[in-house]
């Protein structure tokens, strides 16, 4: 098994412009994310996908600094674009991450890509069934199930969204969903950065934790929130965007 990560990133947002560089603490929000994600033990590397356009040169410039691989492909068939990413590599499984997650936990990254790994699925993500905060998804799929869509997909929202074409179809991939343990079990709690509300979120964890604990986890974060409740109120009226199954 050879898992690699695609981190999709690039700087146009319609919510938050720019969102992937926002700097927290003084860092890019996309530098901490790698910092994170980096730190997962069933990765056997990470590339970041952004597009052709000029406005995301930004963003290869950071994984340039970074020492991280850089893809550049199509803007709106992301699909595309992944098949792209991992098609000079001898990855067998692809990790699908997004940029607007900058306190990914590396724990559950490995727990869901063993969790594939252990039961044989094509297909696993901790969000079939959301069950875990928003911000901390995970979708692992094998190199055959990216061909397969690839092919098959022929809806916009299926090139635009990467894996909707995969589990709107069950009865063509084997899907495993990765429930979240009691205790991090929060589905309505957003950790995501999309829009102003969540960046005062995520700059006050950060604040909170980040210069005593730079690895800080999801139970760091839970424990914060449950002692200063305050905060999660910060973002708890912004709308979530679900993708329409």
């Amino acid at each position: 098994m050879h898992s690699i990560a695609v981190l999709q990133a690039r700087m146009t947002s319609t919510r938050l412009p720019g969102k992937v560089l926002r700097p927290i603490c003084g860092i890019a929000s996309l530098q901490l994310q790698m910092e994170r994600v980096l730190r997962a033990e069933t990765l056997d590397g990470v590339i970041i996908a952004t597009t052709v356009k000029p406005t995301d040169d930004p963003v290869v410039t950071l994984a340039s600094q970074l020492q991280i691989p850089c893809f550049r492909g199509s803007e709106d068939d992301v699909l595309s674009r992944f098949v792209g990413a991992v098609a000079d590599t001898t990855a067998t499984h692809i990790v699908r991450l997004t940029g607007d997650c900058p306190l990914a936990d590396p724990a559950i990254i490995d727990r869901v890509v063993q969790s594939l790994f252990h039961s044989g699925a094509d297909y696993a993500s901790n969000t079939l069934e959301r069950t875990y905060p928003i911000g901390m998804d995970v979708e692992i799929f094998n190199r055959e199930a990216l061909g397969r869509a690839n092919a098959r997909a022929t809806r916009v929202d299926e090139r635009e969204h990467v894996t909707l074409h995969i589990y709107r179809h069950p009865e063509d991939y084997r899907l495993l969903n990765v429930l979240a343990p009691a205790e991090q079990t929060r589905p309505d709690l957003r950790l995501t950065l999309d829009t102003v509300e969540d960046l005062r979120l995520i700059e006050s964890i950060y604040d909170a934790l980040y210069p005593t604990k730079p690895d800080f986890d999801l139970d760091d974060i839970l424990a914060l929130l449950d002692a200063r409740p305050e905060l999660a109120k910060i973002n708890s009226a912004v709308p979530h965007n679900w993708v329409n199954t």
